[in-house]
């Protein structure tokens, strides 16, 4: 099928994207990529000859060379002459200086291997092909392999998002274009085939895997997961929190779930010895265990330890959600899309009921609010519509002051005539709500007390709630107990830190504020104000009924 000319100038947008710049590419270790064509069962053992493979993602060719090195080694034990292949490999790459670059890399081994020129430079025009993966038309293929690229969907041209969208379901709300290689990855496998990705984890906890997940857990087999946070599984250095995952077509029954702390070739070799083994392992920065039964549906993908899982579950058994029966509201501050035009100080020569009082995360320290004298504009009126500039002569001068900056955002190029808004609303009467203020990237649960003085920024979420004591509730989710659920949800950042979303929040369980015991709620009280964490730990355990939690790392960066 001929792509329409605009898709095709989009992707090649999207190549430059996928790179960071037009000749830039990502590679794979050289053991890591071996590893990965494993756990995919593209080994030289196997008749070879007689499998398709696909890589949808090229790049330079680091899964291609070392696949053909296997590719020929079992065609030389099954005599099947090199000219034979034609159709064993099928790559694809958007960029054609990585077409390049990977048809002259593996052009190199097939001489290396006494293939002929003229074989070779067949065999490589024929797999390795200039193209979109994801619009082109494919048979099945017995394996698939390659580490997809990291491209916010929202970044490619229009036209192109479009398309993806209509073709792929589970480009869902703000996913990652490596969800859409996955999905189709899996549509292509053959009944006995199997996908073995390399790829960022973030689908497998957050919203936007949702579609994703529950296709999995409804068609498919995961037959291993290796964690790869720790490790360096990349040639070059980039924060990408990384993944190892093999998949076939099936249901899900025992689930080998690793771990490598640095991503060496030594631990690739321990993984390989024993990740056919379905037992308990710990060595050399290597962990290892088994899952007897995965997760359904679209629920998260809660990768830690059968014990973490077994306390996790009895958890939520027990206790209902912290948004359950409308007894607590989680929300995110405002983003204002130009925070150097939209926050101000409160003396700021414009209409003074424009200004509402904003704290930021740098504004909190050791359980106190520093007041910055700072304030958000407010651009809306009370029933949510856009103010018009003609009643606020003064704000309507210092906005056409930044004109040029403010209608270069992508809100107001959406919407030109509201080129003074900001992205959200901001929501005057939320100030004089007392609140619990959580800042989004930490390394653990660091809650402080608005008692009603301020507008949150959106780099903290906050908790409101009419049924709880505020300080109680932020007691609570002061504790280890509160930090488990979202150690267990969370996506986990390099240097043990997470991120505190609101999906993540809404998983905290709490109990019921009515049956905790006056006493304990007063002494739970106390300790949030006197920050004393260790006691606070010691509370939740009493407010949970609990005799322990299972050990967890984790920064304890509460003070």
């Amino acid at each position: 099928m001929d792509l329409p000319p605009t898709f095709q100038r989009d992707a090649y947008a999207y190549g430059e994207r996928a790179s960071g710049e037009t000749h830039g590419v990502v590679m794979t270790k050289p053991h890591i990529v071996d590893l990965i064509l494993d756990l995919a069962g593209y080994t030289a053992a196997r008749p070879l000859t007689q499998l398709r493979l696909l890589e949808p993602s090229a790049g330079s060719g680091a899964f291609l060379v070392p696949a053909v090195h296997r590719l020929l080694e079992a065609s030389r034990r099954d005599s099947v002459r090199p000219s034979e292949l034609a159709e064993a490999i099928t790559a694809y790459d958007i960029e054609s200086a990585h077409v390049e670059a990977a048809r002259s890399s593996v052009h190199e081994v097939l001489l290396a291997h006494d293939v002929s020129s003229k074989t070779a430079t067949r065999l490589v025009e024929r797999w390795i092909r200039e193209g979109d993966f994801l619009l082109a038309p494919e048979k099945p293929f017995d394996v698939i392999v390659g580490n997809p690229p990291y491209v916010r969907i929202e970044q490619l041209a229009p036209s192109l998002q479009a398309e993806y969208r209509r073709r792929y379901p589970s480009l869902f709300d703000r996913a990652d274009l490596y969800v859409a290689f996955i999905e189709r990855g899996l549509d292509l496998l053959k009944p006995t085939g199997i996908l073995s990705f390399i790829c960022a984890d973030r689908w497998i906890l957050n919203r936007y895997g949702t579609p994703l997940r529950r296709k999995l857990a409804e068609n498919f087999r995961v037959r291993a997961y290796i964690d790869l946070h720790q490790a360096s599984p990349f040639e070059s250095e980039v924060i990408a929190y990384p993944s190892i995952f093999s998949i076939s077509p099936g249901r899900s029954e025992k689930v080998v779930v690793a771990s490598m702390s640095r991503g060496t070739k030594e631990e690739c070799q321990l993984i390989q010895r024993h990740i056919s083994r379905h037992q308990t392992f710990s060595q050399s920065g290597v962990s290892l265990s088994t899952y007897d039964s995965w997760f359904q549906g679209e629920e998260p993908w809660v990768l830690s330890t059968p014990t973490h899982l077994e306390a996790l579950r009895s958890l939520e058994t027990r206790f209902h959600p912290i948004e359950a029966g409308g007894k607590a509201k989680v929300r995110i501050g405002v983003a204002t899309g130009s925070d150097k035009v939209f926050i101000v100080p409160q003396d700021t020569d414009v209409e003074a009921d424009r200004l509402v009082p904003l704290v930021k995360r740098e504004d909190l320290d050791s359980g106190k609010i520093h007041n910055a004298h700072r304030c958000v504009i407010n651009t809306f009126t009370t029933d949510g519509r856009l103010i018009d500039l003609k009643h606020y002569p003064r704000l309507s001068r210092y906005f056409h002051t930044h004109e040029a900056a403010l209608r270069e955002r992508h809100v107001a190029r959406k919407k030109p005539e509201g080129w003074y808004r900001t992205i959200d609303r901001v929501y005057p009467d939320i100030v004089p709500v007392p609140k619990l203020l959580i800042p989004d990237i930490s390394g653990s649960n660091e809650v402080i007390f608005d008692p009603g003085h301020y507008h949150p920024h959106h780099n903290l979420y906050f908790v409101t709630s009419t049924a709880w004591d505020m300080e109680v509730l932020g007691g609570l989710l002061s504790s280890k107990v509160a930090l488990f659920f979202i150690w267990s949800y969370a996506v986990k950042m390099r240097g043990g830190y997470l991120r505190f979303q609101a999906q993540y929040l809404r998983r905290i369980r709490l109990p019921s504020p009515k049956e905790l015991p006056p006493k304990l709620s007063a002494t739970i009280r106390n300790a949030f104000r006197l920050r004393d964490f260790a006691q606070l730990d010691e509370l939740a355990l009493a407010a949970y009924k609990l005799k322990e939690l299972p050990d967890f790392d984790f920064v304890d960066t509460r003070r």
